[in-house]
């Protein structure tokens, strides 16, 4: 694989495409400055406008929301996996129907393998714009976002309603549903019984993992974060690991799947027959299926990375096997 092909399967921070009417939230007050990015896989986004970085079926979606202070992301469910990890900035967590039955703080390198069944949001804490990466499973993410019925709500008030369709449509700009395409109800009570209300001590103990102890976790070989013998165990239908400095050497190795890295903090040294490249903190590369390569840290200091992969475990709800 030449270099120039090679890029063609990275997404470098710098790079990434930001839409800013991506959901539902994206006029109501608080939430009308955050920005989305889809990197890999279709995303869930509900926007025209989306770009997509890397149109891709790998078995789960890739991308992240950008956010500046006091910024939050409206409550809201998905049936798949949802996990976060914080590039940047620092971030509260909140979930429940209300977003009142439970939060968590976490810093850059943190990691958040979010239940299943329980609507959460998240707030940009800090004092500067942060960005968190995200992870979905399945091919089609399961197939969108489910919104708190307050969140519906509060958007037709500023002139933004969903379509059953899945699309958004702005009437501040003239915009009306299609014929025959009717409103995203919210759901009902009836139906918001089936979302939990677990406590902060029932969620963070199972699905939080702390950066220093993945790097402590990763002094000799890779840190499994989140898989049936993992720190975090599960089976979203994808595993997850951790590499540091001490994690790799320069044996070349391959996969016969494609694997995606997210380097979280530094910068590596990425090779193969074809050439060389560095990733940096906050990109993002899609590692084809079967090509040789290795990875050596490329400057001395702090170094990690996230790898990502498919497994024959169907996309579903979290499972907390701890």
């Amino acid at each position: 694989m030449l270099l120039e092909e090679m890029e063609q399967n990275i997404v470098r921070r710098g790079a990434l495409m930001p839409c800013r009417t991506a959901f539902i939230d994206a006029h109501t007050p608080g939430s009308n400055q955050k920005e989305n990015f889809t990197i890999i896989g279709g995303g869930v986004s509900e926007s025209v406008d989306q770009h997509v970085h890397i149109n891709e079926a790998i078995g789960f979606n890739i991308g992240a929301a950008g956010q500046p202070p006091k910024c939050h992301n409206s409550l809201h469910s998905h049936r798949t996996a949802e996990v976060f990890f914080v590039q940047s900035g620092r971030w509260r967590f909140f979930w429940g129907r209300d977003g009142n039955a439970g939060e968590v703080v976490l810093e850059e390198g943190d990691i958040f393998n979010i239940p299943t069944g329980i609507f959460r949001g998240f707030e940009n804490i800090g004092t500067d714009y942060g960005l968190i990466m995200a992870i979905l499973g399945g091919d089609d993410a399961g197939g969108g976002v489910i919104w708190a019925p307050q969140v519906i709500t509060d958007a037709a008030e500023h002139g933004l309603v969903l379509g059953q369709n899945g699309r958004l449509y702005d009437s501040k700009k003239g915009e009306a549903l299609p014929e025959g395409v009717l409103p995203m109800p919210p759901l009902t009570a009836k139906e918001m019984e089936f979302f939990g209300e677990p406590s902060t001590g029932e969620v963070v103990p199972h699905y939080v993992a702390r950066y220093w102890d993945l790097m402590a976790l990763a002094d000799h070989q890779p840190a499994k974060v989140i898989g049936p013998d993992a720190m975090l165990r599960d089976r979203p239908g994808f595993e997850l690991d951790f590499v540091t400095r001490g994690s790799l050497d320069e044996t070349a190795v391959s996969f016969d799947q494609p694997v995606v890295l997210m380097p979280a903090r530094g910068h590596w040294k990425l090779s193969w027959s074809g050439g060389e490249t560095i990733l940096n903190s906050g990109d993002t590369c899609l590692m084809p299926a079967g090509l040789v390569h290795s990875l050596v840290p490329s400057m001395t200091g702090e170094v990690s990375m996230f790898r990502v992969w498919k497994t024959d475990d169907p996309a579903g709800p979290t499972m907390n096997l701890g």
